[in-house]
């Protein structure tokens, strides 16, 4: 069932002091712009294609095979974890999805090891017991 889920993540209780502070994070329209310029760059990617796929989480094996290559410490740490996680083919092609839209989010061509880091760190940690 957990393999269904594409990001998992933990959000810890924030301390009174980070509540408190003057410090302010991004804004709604600062990150507004960054979404619809990666959204932009998805639209464009699959416009020559087929008519079907609009945004990264439409793509299938063809797509991603296509638009998510990793470069060689990619495919290592991809490797890797796919061995530690014991990932199945489900959950590699869509961390491979996320990590291309992370990259997208960050304005990179290229999926690179931090956006493929961050997308393994989204999965959601197995319960034992």
């Amino acid at each position: 069932m957990l393999d269904r889920i594409d990001i998992h993540i933990e959000v810890p209780r924030v301390d009174y002091e980070k509540l408190s502070g003057d410090r302010l994070g991004e804004t709604s329209k600062s990150i507004r712009r960054r979404v619809q310029a990666a959204r932009n760059i998805q639209q464009k990617r699959f416009s020559n294609g087929s008519s079907d796929i609009i945004c990264n989480a439409d793509m299938r094996v063809g797509e991603i095979r296509q638009f998510c290559k990793l470069q060689d410490d990619g495919q290592s740490l991809m490797r890797a974890a796919m061995s530690q996680m014991n990932l199945s083919a489900r959950a590699y092609h869509r961390i491979l999805k996320l990590a291309r839209t992370i990259a997208d989010l960050a304005g990179s061509e290229e999926i690179q090891s931090p956006h493929l880091a961050e997308a393994l760190q989204y999965r959601p940690k197995l319960m034992m017991g």
